[in-house]
């Protein structure tokens, strides 16, 4: 099973999306606002890739958090403000038979489905 977790205006989201579709990848997408996401599964997201990686500081979302609570961000309570501001996700989530990788780009792509 293949899943993509996202949010559906994101272009990236749009070009991982596009870029399974052209190869005729089978997934479901999943929409981390619109759906909602718990806390089990970002968990499993920290535990494989690492809370760093999932957590996106790039956005809007995290530059308009306090200072205090960027800079007080750790392991411990990433998942609740991931939970509080699913926006703050690192885009696109792959997962594939519950293995994660996240972000996008076509050759790591290509290389997870052996294409």
């Amino acid at each position: 099973m293949t899943t993509l977790f996202g949010i559906k205006n994101c272009d990236t989201i749009k070009k991982a999306r596009n870029w399974l579709r052209d190869q005729g990848i089978e997934f479901e997408f999943h929409d981390v606002r619109t759906d909602g996401i718990n806390a089990e599964t970002i968990e499993h997201w920290v535990d494989q890739a690492g809370w760093e990686t999932v957590l996106n500081r790039r956005g809007t979302t995290w530059r308009k958090l306090d200072t205090s609570t960027q800079e007080n961000t750790n392991r411990d309570n990433v998942i609740a403000l991931l939970l509080e501001h699913p926006a703050m996700i690192k885009r696109p989530v792959l997962d594939v038979d519950g293995v994660i990788t996240i972000g996008f780009k076509a050759d790591l792509y290509q290389s997870i489905f052996n294409l």
